[in-house]
Formats: structure tokens, sequence, C-alpha cells
């Protein structure tokens, strides 16, 4: 998130905070596309992560690209965090370890989305080539150690990293060693919020494996494919993870917002400073509990958009759905991971198929399967099978789905081309993982420098 929210609006009632995310429902000729992608920034020369500040620096490129792109800096007690787009449309932000991420508009198909990440990166690559700067597109910091990477000025970071070890053995991991692609999607009604969450959830574990690309860690192996979905078992879990809620055949905003009121806040944001809140949940907020610490004490609808944004289940519920379980990776991945979700859930025919194909998985299975993906990705059983089977009929759905939307480009192809990369997974029966170790035990001689040359934007 590039930037905290500011609305003064009072809340007074649970009440007011349902009717915050029911107001993201919308008519279905409305809906958008969000694509976020994260990746990693290091020195050509000799593979180093790039510090916050200096003349060759994380400052440095968004200074430039403030320059270049003409968005509004985003400034965190006197050190540029981030860039806007004036209007909304798009935003640059920071992640903890200096993971740069794009936060794309919301755009009306997935042609838009790749000519979006084409031009972020072609702007980037301007940017930071002078300053010796390229950018690594994989799920996990294959070689930097958790001392070695660099921590960004952004306040909010400042209490979560104190938070961190408190409620968890890998949230500072998650915070400064990991990537994602991420998409953004819209909901017509609470009815459909349900299908689409439910859906989602129970295949995340699914977009785990498929993505997953992230087996190397301080420089070697570390017996996973996906490190980073190994990660999200154990950052916070109280805020993570599956929602047994959301498994009800009755779910709706309100059980979400009844969650999210009993999870530990992070801050609240007064006067521009962030004051540490983690000792008490957003329900206690209401109630009174900082009264005394902080001179405006009294709840208000920015508190309650930015507590939200630091909730992060597999599927995570604002006035959109956030699908959150794909590692980073390589450009055609940022079009393939939106490609395979939209494909699925924007699509009546497809929605409906990839609830048939979910109805019956249990919490339990889907608790059983995240936990079995990390390190099996693809080859994780099933009931009878294994999740390759899963994977094969999933995007079979999506690419339905895809056709059916018929979102042509200047050339007359669909959206479905962007399914390619999941088809080249599908047909090797092998993830990217599993081509980078690959490589590892093969041509590049037990190293991992390599990946910085061969897999950067």
């Amino acid at each position: 998130m590039a930037r905290d929210t500011t609305d003064q609006t009072p809340v007074t009632s649970v009440a007011d905070l349902t009717a915050y995310i029911a107001a993201g429902s919308k008519p279905e000729e409305r809906f958008r596309i969000g694509t976020e992608h994260e990746k990693f920034a290091f020195f050509k020369a000799d593979n180093s992560p790039v510090p916050y500040f200096g003349d060759a620096s994380i400052q440095a490129l968004l200074d430039g690209m403030a320059a270049k792109s003409g968005w509004e800096p985003i400034i965190d007690e006197g050190n540029i965090i981030g860039l806007a787009e004036h209007s909304g449309n798009g935003a640059i932000s920071l992640e903890p370890g200096g993971q740069f991420e794009l936060s794309g508009a919301p755009l009306e198909n997935l042609h838009q989305t790749c000519k979006e990440s084409n031009q972020h990166l072609a702007v980037l690559r301007e940017v930071a080539e002078p300053l010796g700067i390229r950018f690594l597109g994989i799920g996990g910091s294959p070689k930097w150690t958790l001392d070695e990477t660099p921590q960004m000025p952004k306040s909010r970071y400042g209490i979560m990293s104190r938070y961190m070890p408190k409620v968890g053995t890998q949230g500072l991991d998650m915070m400064y060693r990991t990537c994602t692609i991420q998409v953004n999607l819209d909901f017509s009604s609470e009815e459909d919020m349900r299908r689409k969450m439910q859906v989602s959830l129970k295949l995340q574990p699914l977009a785990t494996a498929l993505f997953a690309s992230s087996p190397f860690t301080d420089g070697k192996p570390n017996g996973l494919l996906s490190w980073r979905g190994d990660i999200w078992r154990d950052t916070d879990n109280q805020r993570s993870g599956l929602l047994p809620a959301a498994f009800r055949p009755d779910f709706g905003f309100i059980d979400y917002v009844e969650w999210a009121l009993d999870v530990p806040m992070y801050f609240v944001v007064r006067d521009g400073h962030y004051h540490d809140c983690t000792h008490v949940t957003f329900r206690q907020f209401m109630n009174g509990a900082l009264k005394g610490e902080i001179a405006d004490w009294q709840p208000n609808m920015g508190d309650w958009t930015n507590h939200l944004s630091t909730l992060f289940p597999d599927v995570r519920l604002k006035r959109f759905l956030e699908m959150r379980g794909a590692d980073g990776g390589p450009w055609r991945r940022i079009c393939a991971l939106p490609a395979f979700w939209v494909g699925l859930l924007y699509d009546g025919e497809a929605l409906s198929a990839a609830e048939e194909l979910t109805r019956d998985w249990t919490f339990e299975e889907v608790g059983a399967l995240r936990d079995a993906v990390p390190a099996q990705a693809l080859n994780a059983k099933f009931r009878a099978g294994n999740l390759y089977d899963i994977a094969r009929e999933a995007v079979s759905i999506s690419r339905g789905g895809l056709k059916r939307r018929n979102r042509l480009n200047g050339d007359g192809i669909d959206e479905s081309q962007f399914l390619a990369p999941l088809d080249e997974v599908l047909a090797k029966k092998a993830t990217l993982a599993e081509d980078l170790l690959s490589l590892y035990n093969g041509r590049w001689n037990g190293s991992v420098d390599p990946v910085f040359a061969e897999y950067q934007y």
C-alpha cells in the first residue's frame, strides 16, 4: 500500500464498518482488474541489495521515477517512500526490504494490464540503468541474509518489524525477503462476493503451486518450491491464512468485519505520525482503549481502511477481493496471474464451473493442501489424485472464461493468450522453482548468482 488513508469520517457502529465494505459492490460493466507486482532491486555489478539512501539507491530510483512520470511523491517523516498517480490510478510503493512495487490502475482488460506493466518496467529500467541497478523477478530473495537486506524508512514497517517476532517465526522474512504478484477484482453484491471468496480461497493453494518460484534462501536450496508459501504458514496466524467463516454457505460482509474487529491493530495515523497500537484490537479501539494514549482517540473511517490493509488472509476483502497466494515471477507471469483469476471469476459460466469443482472441499482439506504446497507444489496429494489434476481443470475453466469474455487486442487475439506460462508449467509438469533448481544443479554449478542475470527485468 503506497499511502495510508486519511478519512476523518467518524466510526459510530459496526454497521458503519460493514457498509464501507459493502459499498464496493458495483455492476458487472464496471468491473476492473488491478494488478500489483513486486521485484527485488539489486546492483548488477555484484548482485548486492540496493540501500535506501545514497547516490545509487532506492531513494534515487523514486526521485527519478517521479521526474519521469510526474507522479506525486509520498513522504513519510521527510523520506520519499512512494509515488501516486494524480487521479488515483496507480501507485509505486516500497516493501520493507526495498522490494519495488507497482500497484496498477483499475483496467478493463488484460491487454491493458500487460501494456501497463511493460511501460512501467521500461521507464524503471531507464531510470535504474545509469545507477547500475536491475530488478529480479522471483518469489523469494535467493542470496541475501536478513541482516544483509536493507530496511526502508517507512513508519508502518518499523511498527511491524517490532511486532512480527512476537506473533510468529517467519514474519520478518515475509516482510523483507519475499515478492508477490497479486490481482484485485470486483464483486457485484454480497452473494457475488461470497461465491468469489469461496472459490478463490479454496483455489489459492493452487495459485501458490502454479507460481512457485522461491526455492533458494541464503545462497542455497531451501528444500521448498515456494518458500514464500511456507513463510505464510507462520507469520501472524491471527491475521493471515484461511478464514473458517468463509467456508459457510451464509458467509457475508458482517462475518469478515467481525473477524477483522478482533485482530490486533498495527497503528493509527494522527497529524502524519504513526502511533503503535499493536496492543489493542479494532473492537477495543472502538470501545475507547486508546483514550488517554493519543489525543484524537476516537476511530475514524481512515483508521478502518488502514486496518483492513494490515490483514493478510489468503484472499483479502476490502471494497474488492485481493488474490494473495502467488510468488513473484518474470514479466510474463505478471500477466498470467490476473489472467488465471479473471478467467475463473469474471465469467458466469466459469465461476459456476469453479464452484462445482470445489463445492465439497472442506476447510480442513484446503488447510492441508496449503501446508503441503510449499514443498510439493503440483505434486501435493488431494483426495485420490494430486494438485496437478486440479490445475489442468482449473486452467481449462479459466481459459473458457477468458475466451467467452472475448476482449480482443488490435490483432484480434483474446486474453487467453496470457495463460501461456501456466500451459508451459502443465506441459512440463514442472514449476519455475523446479526449473531453477535444475539450473542450480546443472549449468549454474551450484551457484544462485546466475539467477540475477537470467531472471532480471
